[in-house]
């Protein structure tokens, strides 16, 4: 089944190569969708794909990249949306 998620990632997330290992992780499981930083200083994460990959993903959004400090992932299911890539923006 495919799902949408989009993640809300809080914490030290920003400058610690979280979005493109974030990608990396995505492509891996054949996910499309993005990461982006948040002025707020956290990190949107909107994952597309097989719903087990997807939630491979998030839980590995918990831990992050080597020298991000997570604190918080929100996780909620939206609408689909078709990507062809997984993008930094």
């Amino acid at each position: 089944m495919r799902v949408c998620c989009l993640a809300k990632v809080t914490g030290k997330v920003q400058g610690v190569y979280f979005r493109a290992s974030t990608q990396e992780q995505a492509i891996d499981l054949s996910i499309s969708g993005y990461a982006k930083n948040l002025s707020d200083g956290s990190v949107e994460v909107l994952a597309c794909g097989e719903r087990e990959n997807v939630d491979k993903l998030t839980q590995w959004l918990a831990q992050g990249s080597e020298h991000a400090e997570v604190e918080n992932v929100e996780v909620k299911e939206v609408e689909w949306q078709d990507f062809n890539h997984f993008s930094i923006g």
